[in-house]
């Protein structure tokens, strides 16, 4: 079978070594050595400041906007379900415009439009589609434009550049998943990167239940902490990290080269001053008929595939405001996600695009 997804699997002679540190020092959580060695190494290698470990995606998105005392959003509704849920969960008033067609990211003329209407929304959530950046110097003047405050889901763009530059340090916080489904996991974990360091200082106080510096509480928190075993896969695997990233963006090249020439197919347009980092694969097929050909076709030569965003979010959480979002409900009923992860091979790749290439 060519699976959807495998995640990274740690070495276990290295983890072990990790493992064994915690175990003697019997430092497990709150902020120990390997979750303040995972810091540095993560700040290092993405080339970023403030980075603020999580317990979870979801949680990063929440505790950023809580961080940035935002209370009312305008988001997108092509993403994966969290990212508006974590909004709904929090309380946050939420609405949702429309994505660019070409991108899948949110539209910054969208953008204007809507808040040119309604101003009163105080922030705006974004996502990095797959691991595309956004168009972010448009956003960010959008933002500017109306004074509002901007958070990335960068979930799936972990490693990814714009122009030299992380992506995660864009707009006024960034967050990251580590699940185990990510290019870089924790199993279980996320982090917040925050454009500046009084919002960071914030947040780590809000994830250790609100406990101040000196021991008094301070505003209300929440337990976010990630833990010191959590740790240890992460500094595990983020040895792994420069040859996962080009092996998985070669996989992702090989498909886009193998399908390019496919009229039924679209491929997203990418960010021209991004990398990739081959976090998924994604491809649009208006056709229904022709979309549950393919489906079932590698269905039966053993080829997982999956519907992924489907359906789209205002249509999902209907009762919250939308300023239109008729491009994201277009795409979100033909985008089909092809197998992609570390343990493919090329070969893998060809006899994914032979199954696609005999339907079309």
């Amino acid at each position: 079978m060519i699976a959807l997804n495998k995640p990274l699997t740690p070495d276990l002679s290295t983890l072990t070594n990790y493992l064994t540190q915690v175990n003697d020092s019997g430092w497990y959580t709150n902020f120990g050595p390997l979750h303040e060695l995972l810091t540095q190494r993560l700040e290092q290698y993405l080339g970023v400041k403030n980075l603020l470990l999580v317990s979870n995606g979801t949680l990063a998105i929440q505790v950023a906007c809580k961080a940035l005392n935002i209370n009312s959003a305008i988001t997108t509704p092509f993403s994966f379900v969290a990212t508006t849920s974590s909004l709904l969960w929090q309380g946050i008033e939420t609405a949702f415009c429309d994505i660019d067609a070409e991108s899948y990211n949110l539209c910054p003329l969208s953008l204007d439009k809507a808040l040119s209407q309604d101003e009163h929304y105080e922030g705006i959530v974004a996502t990095h589609v797959y691991g595309n950046p956004c168009d972010v110097e448009s956003l960010a003047k959008v933002a500017d434009k109306y004074n509002k405050k901007i958070v990335y889901d960068a979930a799936h763009a972990f490693g990814v550049k714009v122009g030299g530059e992380s992506v995660l340090n864009f707009g006024d916080a960034s967050t990251l998943s580590f699940h185990a489904t990510k290019v870089f996991h924790t199993i279980e974990g996320g982090a917040i990167v925050f454009k500046h360091k009084a919002d960071y200082e914030k947040a780590k106080q809000l994830i250790n239940f609100g406990i101040q510096v000196d021991g008094s509480l301070g505003e209300a928190g929440i337990n976010a902490k990630l833990n010191e075993y959590q740790c240890a896969v992460g500094l595990t695997l983020l040895d792994q990290m420069e040859s996962v990233i080009r092996h998985r963006a070669s996989l992702f090249n090989h498909y886009r080269t193998e399908l390019k020439s496919i009229t039924e197919i679209k491929l997203p347009d990418w960010h021209l001053g991004a990398n990739f980092n081959g976090a998924y694969m994604p491809i649009y097929i208006s056709d229904i008929d022709r979309q549950e050909s393919i489906i079932t076709a590698l269905k039966n030569n053993n080829i997982q595939c999956r519907r992924y965003f489907t359906p789209s979010l205002d249509v999902a959480y209907s009762q919250q405001k939308s300023f239109g979002c008729g491009n994201s409900q277009s795409i979100a009923g033909g985008i089909i996600c092809l197998p992609l992860h570390n343990f493919m091979s090329v070969e893998d790749v060809l006899v994914v695009t032979y199954v696609i290439k005999g339907i079309l």
